[in-house]
Formats: C-alpha cells, structure tokens, sequence
C-alpha cells in the first residue's frame, strides 16, 4: 500500500486502480470492471444499471440483495423484488418462467434476474455451471446479474474458472475481502458501455473515491496470491460443519453439502449459544431468527478449528 502509484481515480487517473480494474475483467470474462467500496454499492449500481423505477427483479428470498442491503434496493433503484425461493441456493427455473409471464396478466415487467453464488444463507452453495446457462437461455434478452460476493470461492471449491461462470451472465461483482484478505473494496465487471454508465452511478452514490490505488494494491494481492489458499477455508469448514452435525445429528441433512467458507443451522437458543460460544472466545453471529452462522477465514488455522470442534461437543 505504501508502495503504490496514486492518481485521481475521480477522473480514471489512478493507474494501480486502473490495473487492478483490468486483472479482475479479464479473471471473469467481461470486457470492463469498476472498483467500489462495497459488494452492497456494486449490488446498488447493477440495479441501476439493469432497471428502470417500477421495475421487477427476479431474485432468491434469501440473497444479500434482497434480505441484507435493508431495503437499499428499493431506495436506491425503485424496483421491487419477486422473491422465489432459494433454499438451496438455486432456484427453480420454472418459477422463474412464471414470473416472466407477469405482463400478460396486467402485472410489472421483469428486467434482470439476480442471483447470488456463492450463495451466504443456504451455507455457501453455488449454481452449476448447467443452471446458470439455462438461465440465461431463459432470461432471453433480460439481464442476469451475479452477486458473486464469493466468486472465487465458487471456483475453487468446483474447479470451474469464475470466466465460465460468469459467461452467462451481463454483470458480476466480486468481493476482495472476505476469504480473499483485502481489507476493503469490490469489482463490478461487464460490457464497456454498462460500465461507463456504472461510474456515474458510483459517483451518485459517493463511491468515487479519490488516491484509491493504496487500497487497489491490496486488491491485486488478493486476487494474485490469494485465492488458492480458499481451499485451506474450504477444508477447515468442512470439519466445522462435522462438528455441527456430531453435535446436533438433526442438523447433519442441512450440511450435507457444506462445500465452501460457510458453515449455516438452526438452532433453538441462539442467543444463548453464541453466549457460551463468546465466553470461550469463539466469534459466531446469526443471519435470521434461529439460524447461526460459522465462518472459516485466513485468520482459522487447524488449531482454531480443533477448539472450536471441542467447544461444540458440548454446546447447550
């Protein structure tokens, strides 16, 4: 950070932005991308971008745009969301079909399809590579949208590179925190001309931000060094949700496929779970009435996990 060349990135003059900007859209694909603080502002700018106020996008009950941005989606865009449900992370693409159909019965047009993969709350699933094409064969000429907040993630975990993933879609954003260790900022990426537009919208939402290439350094690191080493979360992870599931047996078909970072249950008291879990020094949080969520990060070594394995042997 110290290091690196600034400039104006206000006005594109920030070359390490700039840099950084390129890697990521040629990493998934996309002609152009644009740096912004956050994955929400990412999430707030394709909005932008793929509708028009009154709009309706399709997206999964439980994705971070819908349930996780507080509203931000009807703020900042004017849209409204059909929620379909994505308990596993997916969705039903006849569901989808059916929503489509709307217009014909005196009911809002459908603009863009969101979806989300990694996807947080069904513990870190991720669409194949087959559902993602049928969407966009269903889609037709409306946009698709992947909030890839974990995208990289998705690819180490499939084996599938995120270009693949996100061919079938017309915009994807990506976190460089998380799992990647930047300490801030996200990329949006997709064709030239949405991502000129995109800039603008960045701006309206106070996103343009000025010697931004100290934190696009960072940026660089993560997606040049740090990827691979998701697979160390991945792993980690996995002994977690064991631990879940040897604990609480009832969980077990809910972490059956627990493939990435995430680990996600119920439990009946999670207040006083999280309680015991803090007083033995474990951090966990919930994510909605009932569900508590475990995160595997470059900060869990094998050690942790093994403390965190015996807490939960005998968790209330």
């Amino acid at each position: 950070m110290a290091r690196a060349v600034v400039g104006d990135d206000g006005y594109g003059e920030d070359p390490t932005v700039r840099l950084l900007e390129e890697r990521f859209a040629e990493r998934v694909g996309k002609p152009a991308a644009l740096f912004v603080p956050s994955g929400v502002m990412a999430n707030q700018i394709a909005l932008r971008l793929h509708t028009s106020p009154g709009d309706l996008v399709v997206a999964g009950r439980r994705q971070h745009v819908v349930a996780y941005e507080y509203g931000a989606a009807s703020r900042n865009a004017g849209i409204q969301f059909e929620a379909v449900d994505d308990e596993r992370g997916s969705f039903a693409l006849d569901e989808v079909g059916r929503v489509f159909e709307g217009p014909l019965h005196h009911l809002p047009r459908v603009s863009a399809v969101f979806i989300e993969s990694t996807h947080m709350a069904s513990g870190g699933r991720y669409w194949s590579l087959a559902e993602l094409d049928q969407l966009r064969a269903l889609a037709g000429e409306r946009a698709v949208h992947l909030d890839g907040a974990r995208l990289f993630n998705a690819e180490v975990a499939s084996g599938v590179p995120a270009a693949s993933m996100a061919a079938s879609s017309t915009t994807v954003m990506c976190c460089l925190s998380k799992g990647l260790c930047a300490p801030v900022g996200s990329l949006l990426a997709g064709p030239s001309d949405l991502i000129d537009r995109g800039k603008l919208e960045r701006k309206r939402l106070g996103g343009a931000m000025r010697q931004a290439g100290v934190l696009a350094a960072c940026g660089l690191i993560a997606l040049e060094a740090m990827v691979e080493r998701l697979a160390d979360d991945h792993r980690r992870a996995r002994r977690v949700a064991d631990a879940v599931a040897d604990r609480w047996p009832e969980q077990a078909p809910a972490l059956e496929h627990q493939e990435t970072n995430l680990v996600v249950f119920g439990h009946e008291d999670p207040d006083m779970l999280l309680k015991y879990l803090a007083e033995v020094g474990i951090g966990a949080g919930t994510i909605a009435p009932g569900i508590v969520r475990l995160v595997c990060h470059a900060d869990i070594d094998d050690r942790a996990v093994d403390e965190v394995a015996q807490a939960l042997k005998v968790a209330p």
